[in-house]
């Protein structure tokens, strides 16, 4: 066995690569409670692919069949039950451990030079996970995912000029139907989750070159002159204090394994209870997870009394809602999102934790959570003349976390940052 993995490594060096990227990966050693979401989302990714090839079994994906084949797995699939709500509970716990995840790299400055690639990747990942999400909303077939797929699609038609072509062209037909239950099938099924496959493991790539960000927002010393390559990882000695004389060492890191793969099952464990609560006795998520429309067939001739996406997307619904005009509305949204793939051009400041920045932006940071969670909230209820009135709003506060980060974080009056982790 020992002769086969040496003919094995000596062609393919998967156990020098595992030590490079896992088991002796420099990390600080000050990671806190936010660096679970980083694993978390990985597991949430596994249990996604998993179970969704299961329910693909028994999924039908046709006009006729497609509610109906729901049932099926819900009643008559050995364990098909659990499968689903696997899978619509993994959906929501995919944005949360997400959304928390970027949430940390916001506070610790993860988006400033030199992990600009690192951040654009999130966000293509983001962006990805969006559009599958989307596409599997629909697949049930339920009242809730025929009309949210005809509000989400006519934000295109929008566009001018192309606008038209474009929603028949993501419809496959002049209306909602078959058609764009079964493209939007295999995009769910096939592209989106190789598309997203690789993002993320570009992700881990892009991190693993420039070293992962800490608390502190400062470098880590790779050795004496900082001159080691990061794929002579496997070659270091891990110290806590500083060494003299020629032998090669990381300061203040310690290795991956196992001190932060102990660390991530605790986290794990955490979310696996937390995770199993909501799966066997609140599936639905009081309405927000799985709404009360969706268990009825999807009817074309009947509008729900309400229309309104998953939870998941409300934030950038309420801000299309916020804006009287549709064209306006629909570039507001997307320049949401797009905000936030530019913020390490936006933020100019030279210091990256919040733990050393000036309070104006502890402030702003704070705005930028509230208003964000508000307009989640704002976007599942009803349009009202006040509801629109406080989205709108809250639109201009989030907008204004960029706007003020843009202005203030040039001259920033800040902290000075300790010269090693604290």
């Amino acid at each position: 066995m020992k002769n086969l993995m040496n003919w094995i490594e000596y062609r393919l060096p998967v156990m020098e690569k595992m030590k490079i990227h896992m088991t002796q990966y420099p990390a600080p050693k000050n990671f806190n409670f936010w660096y679970f979401f980083g694993s978390l989302a990985i597991v949430v990714l596994v249990n996604q692919i998993l179970t969704g090839i299961w329910l693909t079994m028994n999924y039908e994906p046709s006009a006729e069949g497609a509610f109906r084949s729901i049932e099926y797995i819900m009643r008559d699939v050995e364990y098909g039950w659990l499968l689903r709500y696997m899978h619509s509970t993994g959906a929501s716990a995919f944005f949360v451990v997400v959304y928390l995840h970027m949430l940390r790299g916001m506070m610790y400055g993860s988006y400033q030079k030199p992990r600009e690639l690192l951040w654009i990747f999130g966000m293509l990942i983001y962006l990805v996970l969006m559009a599958e999400a989307f596409m599997g909303y629909m697949l049930p077939w339920g009242q809730m995912s025929f009309w949210g797929a005809q509000v989400i699609i006519s934000i295109f038609g929008v566009i001018p000029f192309i606008g038209d072509d474009l929603t028949l062209w993501i419809r496959g037909d002049y209306v909602i139907s078959g058609a764009t239950l079964n493209r939007f099938f295999a995009l769910h099924v096939i592209a989106l989750p190789l598309v997203l496959v690789i993002l993320v493991f570009l992700h881990i790539m892009a991190l693993h070159e420039v070293g992962s960000n800490n608390p502190d927002g400062i470098e880590t010393k790779r050795d004496n002159d900082g001159t080691v390559p990061a794929d002579a990882v496997s070659k270091f000695e891990f110290h806590d204090n500083f060494t003299k004389g020629g032998k090669k060492v990381i300061i203040d890191s310690i290795p991956f394994h196992p001190y932060y793969t102990v660390k991530d099952l605790v986290g794990l464990a955490g979310f696996l209870f937390l995770f199993a609560y909501v799966i066997f006795f609140m599936p639905e998520g009081g309405g927000y997870f799985l709404e009360a429309p969706n268990f009825e067939l999807a009817n074309p001739m009947k509008t729900p009394e309400h229309i309104a996406p998953v939870w998941y997307f409300t934030p950038f619904y309420a801000i299309l809602r916020a804006v009287p005009n549709p064209l306006f509305g629909a570039v507001a949204m997307f320049a949401a999102i797009l905000a936030l793939a530019l913020l390490p051009w936006i933020d100019r400041g030279k210091v990256r934790s919040v733990r050393y920045r000036c309070g104006l932006h502890k402030l702003n940071l704070v705005n930028f959570c509230i208003s964000f969670v508000a307009l989640g909230i704002l976007g599942v209820l009803p349009a009202t003349p006040l509801y629109t009135l406080l989205s709108q709003l809250f639109s201009f506060t989030y907008f204004g976390f960029f706007i003020l980060l843009w202005f203030y974080s040039k001259n920033e009056n800040t902290k000075p940052l300790p010269e090693r982790l604290t």
